[in-house]
């Protein structure tokens, strides 16, 4: 699992790449605070190599908590920037920061 950060010089964004290898899945999404937690907004294409990824635009300047579905099951990305205790989903959130 990786996260890329690519800040826009001309814009208020950061557009954010969420990777995630999970080869025998069949779907994987990212939701978060950024999407609203909407996972039909989160959805993630997958390779041929078994790696899901997508591209979202972010606003920059703010924490962001969230997760990835991978046939259903939540998982935390390893390399968040945190993780923040959430009391609704009884867990710790991945954090991302940009």
């Amino acid at each position: 699992m990786a996260i890329k950060k690519q800040f826009v010089k001309t814009k208020p964004v950061c557009k954010v790449t969420f990777s995630v290898e999970a080869k025998e899945a069949a779907t994987a999404v990212v939701i978060g605070d950024f999407n609203n937690w909407d996972p039909k907004a989160g959805e993630l294409n997958k390779s041929k190599t078994g790696v899901f990824k997508g591209v979202f635009d972010v606003e920059k300047d703010a924490s962001y908590e969230f997760k990835y579905v991978i046939d259903g099951a939540f998982v935390n990305e390893p390399e968040a920037d945190s993780y923040k205790w959430n009391d609704f989903a009884g867990a710790e959130n991945s954090v991302l920061e940009v």
